[in-house]
């Protein structure tokens, strides 16, 4: 696919400290455990701290990549910050990470694909290292989505969780990283998850305020019906792209939201449990902090190994929607969160 071949090279994740259960969740909004556990299979969720943002969950998640990756700052050429909250409108999270990080050489900048920001950043990074114009790129998935929470809104509160995570790519052997890439998007779904205000359309006002238009607003209906579909259909497209058949896979990391929309990719695409890494019992959705979140863990518990042809597939507000298909080669050697 690549002139170059594209791999991961490493790893990294951060999690906030704070942990929201859905028993704390009892006492703020009309919900229960066991409401939040049958339809989402979420448990508890991590919450950035008064004093952090966004490029502070991405910063610390960078430097456990470089770490395991064995890539310096000032060796990278890129940074890749896929997030949909921003720790402001401008300048990007991206700059803010590069200079945090000391990487004076690498151009910055964000990329908004929501839940699917991680995938998209991967697919653009990718192609840099593809056609030898850079070596090595840092993309990072991360959300701090409960700064953007109605918490009198139980259809949306109980999801959402903070996180990080991100990779380094660079050039590996022709044939081995990643397999095949496939993007997708329908902007005619974009008002069943968004954030209305805050935007030139509806810019902060007394109005938009008092109408809650700031914080995220979702159909969870309809959400629940794309995602079961375009999942599957994600998945499909990157293997048929890579040669391959779902007999081959022999692991999954797939975007975290709901545990009924993972059962159904996993039955469709015929997996035993064991190649599937779940997390969102402890972390909910991270939006694009979840599939490197979880890739991450299942690279540093073993789960994954060189050689291991890896599934990736993520779906988003935009609406939008991905999958990767890799021969894994990334290092394993890192510390913990």
């Amino acid at each position: 696919m690549f002139s170059r071949g594209v791999g991961i090279l490493g790893t990294g994740s951060y999690l906030p400290e704070e942990v929201i259960t859905n028993e704390d969740l009892e006492k703020i909004v009309e919900t229960s455990d066991a409401w939040i556990t049958s339809r989402t299979g979420i448990k508890e969720r991590r919450r950035v701290a008064a004093h952090q943002a966004t490029s502070d969950l991405c910063y610390q998640a960078a430097l456990r990549a470089l770490d395991s990756s064995g890539v310096s700052a000032d060796e990278l050429d890129l940074i890749i910050v896929g997030t949909a909250s921003p720790d402001m409108l401008f300048p990007s999270t991206a700059c803010l990470l590069q200079n945090m990080l000391g990487a004076k050489k690498a151009a910055a900048f964000d990329l908004e694909a929501a839940c699917t920001g991680f995938i998209y950043g991967l697919a653009v990074g990718s192609q840099f290292i593809a056609t030898g114009m850079y070596d090595k790129v840092l993309v990072v998935g991360a959300d701090t989505l409960s700064r953007l929470l109605d918490w009198e809104d139980r259809n949306t509160c109980v999801l959402f969780g903070d996180g990080a995570g991100a990779c380094v790519l660079g050039q590996v052997e022709q044939g081995q990283g990643i397999l095949s890439l496939y993007l997708g998007a329908d902007g005619g779904g974009g008002d069943l998850l968004k954030l209305p205000a805050g935007g030139s359309r509806l810019p902060a006002s007394e109005q938009t305020v008092a109408a809650r238009e700031h914080f995220i607003k979702m159909s969870g209906t309809e959400v629940f019906k794309f995602a079961v579909r375009v999942m599957d259909e994600a998945a499909k497209k990157a293997l048929e792209q890579a040669g391959i058949t779902k007999k081959d896979i022999d692991f999954l990391v797939p975007h975290q939201a709901n545990i009924r929309i993972v059962d159904a990719a996993v039955r469709r695409l015929d997996l035993s449990p064991e190649r599937v890494y779940v997390n969102l019992d402890k972390y909910g959705n991270m939006s694009g902090g979840s599939v490197p979140v979880a890739l991450d863990e299942a690279v540093n518990e073993g789960k994954i190994k060189n050689g291991d042809v890896v599934l990736l597939v993520g779906f988003g507000a935009g609406l939008t929607w991905g999958s990767v298909v890799m021969t894994w080669t990334g290092s394993t050697v890192r510390g913990g969160k």
